[in-house]
């Protein structure tokens, strides 16, 4: 699971050859949570405070997230995206 990202202690990683929607994986301590990136829409339990700064990052960056789910789905190296600032 390759990681792209962190920031403030979250990690965020994408899986090769994952199954739809598409999605980031994102790991903050303990919790994990799966993030559809066109959508929002997130499975999975997470502090607010994490989620906030996940949802903040995943809207700057939907346009590398979809460029990084497009090389995962390919098994192509993925692109690191800039860290929440």
């Amino acid at each position: 699971m390759p990681t792209i990202s962190r920031f403030y202690g979250i990690v965020i990683f994408m899986n090769y050859n994952d199954h739809n929607p598409p999605h980031f994986h994102a790991r903050y301590q303990e919790q994990e949570v799966t993030v559809a990136i066109q959508t929002g829409v997130v499975q999975g339990e997470m502090s607010r405070r994490a989620l906030q700064m996940i949802f903040e990052w995943s809207e700057k960056h939907q346009d590398e997230l979809m460029r990084n789910w497009e090389l995962a789905r390919e098994r192509k190296p993925l692109e690191p995206v800039s860290p929440l600032l």
